[in-house]
């Protein structure tokens, strides 16, 4: 079951007058508001130059515009590299000084210790001295000690005691001297032997130092940082580091 309920006749009459005045209006605005013809008076366009000036025109402007392009490259590349001289050589300025507090800081620790073998060996040289004088004196003081009516064997014994005893007193002296030769030839050879290890640390001081700027310049250079691999030891026997 349904129902079915009849249009209002008066109604939709109305809606459609309604929806024909509203098109009709729609075509009266299109009509007066239509686009109206254009008219010009004609004229040369483009200038007064021709066509083959332009393009040169347009040509130089390009050619300028990139040789200011390159221009500015140029110019960034060379403040760049000015940066990394700078750099480079504050890092130069900054080992060298390591390079010459280490330096002193060694050369006092090996004076340090070139006094310190030197009083140990005057100490060890008089000390052996006093040693000797010490026994002379103690031969002389028995041999000057009042005895009894000694026997002719005890006599002789002595005799060859006083014998040897005046035949080290006049080697002493020598051996003296040559004690003294002696010290002299290890202190001139000991000098020589430290002159010798500092030439040598001195040099492989300088060889480091020498290698380690040289890695910093390929590095400032073009491609050097894939030449030196980016990094560089630090570790060996003249470290940087104080």
């Amino acid at each position: 079951m349904y129902t079915l309920i009849a249009p209002n006749e008066s109604r939709r009459q109305k809606m459609q007058r309604v929806a024909e005045q509203e098109l009709a209006d729609l075509e009266k605005w299109k009509q007066q508001n239509r686009a109206k013809p254009v008219y010009s008076v004609p004229q040369r366009l483009g200038g007064s130059q021709s066509e083959s000036e332009v393009r040169q025109k347009q040509q130089l402007q390009q050619m300028r515009s990139k040789y200011q392009q390159k221009l500015k490259r140029d110019e960034a590349i060379r403040l760049r590299k000015e940066a990394e001289e700078a750099e480079l050589q504050q890092m130069k300025a900054i080992q060298r000084e390591k390079s010459n507090k280490l330096e002193e800081k060694r050369q006092l620790q090996e004076n340090l210790r070139r006094d310190t073998w030197r009083e140990h060996h005057q100490y060890k040289t008089a000390e052996f001295l006093s040693r000797l004088d010490t026994d002379l004196r103690n031969r002389s003081a028995c041999q000057m000690a009042p005895q009894a009516a000694p026997s002719s064997t005890w006599a002789s014994r002595q005799t060859h005691k006083d014998s040897l005893w005046k035949k080290e007193n006049q080697k002493l002296p020598k051996m003296r001297d040559g004690q003294h030769q002696q010290n002299k030839l290890l202190e001139t050879k000991g000098q020589h032997q430290e002159e010798e290890r500092a030439q040598i640390h001195q040099a492989e001081h300088w060889r480091v130092n020498s290698a380690f700027l040289d890695r910093l310049q390929g590095k400032s250079q073009p491609g050097g940082l894939e030449q030196s691999g980016g990094c560089w030891n630090m570790n060996s026997t003249n470290s940087w580091d104080l």
